[in-house]
């Protein structure tokens, strides 16, 4: 019979002891992991399985998801769809109308989440799928919370706050800044007949404006009527033909305007208020930035690393670089990254006044163009 020598034996308890110091390691070292990164892990092998991943958004996070998310992640095979909030929420409601559920998130504006998805009853919260702690954690964010659009501040997770001086362009050439300390100064009569906007009545960049003037308490209905009955303003239904008025030197100030940054990077004569630079202060809302998670989405993990993603310091600076190729127009309420490309005009100024739009004031439009007619109309410019 093989008996075994004192140098085996001394062997065998040898790597009894290596292993079980090692499973002892192991164990301790599973134990000291924190419980988010191992769920982490999880939700990525998960997504990985899911293969594919479909959102639907504004053209201005399209290079954000194809390119940096996507070589993150080059085994999700990402899915976008841009177009403006009005298109891309009728194709949702016809989708899922026809009974396709094709769709994961909703990375756009704060009005067709709100005015759509949401009273359509077809919006997941959003909270669950957060997990990242720099993400969970608020006191990274503006005010140190997380801001949501829907009353129950549950499903329509807002991550841009971007500060608007009244949608007010003006001609370099015409107009000395410093000169407008106030939105009453546009009443001057320096400035009758010098300005021009895009037609009032007519939903766009002009309506969150309004509202701003409206809701403002040192402005209101009295600023609003008065502007539009004592300034001879001029109404264009042609954002190009105000954009060329107004490079051109006919009219020093514009209402309303669309693809100012891409005039004012072609070198064209053309500014706007910096926040903080008029005395009632702007505005504040999400032009771009809010984030929507659909029931019955299909690729659930995919979703959720998604959603962390863009929502984490990584994601959002990476959004606010891509955000600089086209003037840089739109800032992150995350306070823990750099704000360098962000513009000086769209971003927020510590101190400054603010209002923060809310979304639910749309309803208010009816009333503030109503306002709006009667004073065109004692103008004699009414339709």
């Amino acid at each position: 019979m093989f008996k075994p020598t004192r140098l085996i034996v001394a062997l065998i308890v040898t790597l009894v002891c290596c292993f079980a110091v090692s499973s002892l390691s192991t164990a301790r070292a599973a134990e000291s992991r924190p419980a988010w990164q191992a769920e982490w892990e999880k939700t990525i092998k998960a997504a990985e399985d899911e293969g594919a991943l479909v959102m639907y958004m504004t053209q201005a996070f399209e290079p954000v998801f194809r390119e940096a998310f996507q070589k993150k992640y080059p085994r999700i095979k990402v899915t976008l769809v841009t177009g403006r909030g009005p298109e891309l929420s009728q194709r949702v409601m016809s989708e899922r109308r026809a009974e396709k559920f094709a769709v994961d998130l909703y990375v756009s504006g704060n009005i067709s989440p709100l005015t759509v998805f949401h009273r359509a009853k077809i919006l997941e919260p959003i909270k669950p799928l957060l997990l990242l702690p720099e993400v969970v954690d608020p006191s990274g964010w503006y005010e140190g919370k997380h801001h949501y659009d829907d009353p129950e501040s549950r499903y329509i997770f807002v991550f841009e706050g971007t500060p608007r001086s009244g949608e007010i362009t003006y001609n370099t050439k015409l107009v000395n800044p410093s000169e407008i300390k106030s939105y009453w100064d546009l009443l001057n009569p320096k400035w009758k007949g010098k300005i021009v906007s895009v037609d009032p009545l007519v939903s766009g960049p002009i309506s969150a404006a309004h509202i701003f003037f409206y809701k403002q308490p040192d402005l209101g209905a009295e600023f609003l009527r008065r502007f539009h009955a004592e300034t001879d303003i001029t109404i264009l239904r042609s954002n190009e033909q105000l954009m060329d008025w107004l490079s051109a030197g006919k009219y020093a100030f514009g209402i309303g305007a669309r693809d100012v940054d891409t005039a004012m990077m072609q070198g064209l004569p053309l500014n706007q208020f910096l926040p903080g630079s008029l005395k009632e202060g702007s505005s504040v809302t999400a032009y771009n930035g809010t984030l929507s998670y659909f029931n019955r989405a299909p690729h659930p993990n995919a979703a959720k690393v998604a959603a962390n993603w863009l929502l984490s310091r990584e994601g959002q600076a990476t959004w606010l670089d891509s955000n600089q190729k086209t003037g840089g127009l739109y800032d992150s309420l995350r306070e823990d990254i750099s704000k360098e490309k962000v513009s000086e005009r769209a971003r927020r100024v510590k101190g400054a006044k603010f209002l923060w739009l809310n979304p639910a004031w749309i309803d208010e439009l009816d009333s503030i163009r109503d306002i709006i007619k009667k004073a065109l109309a004692s103008a004699g410019k009414g339709k």
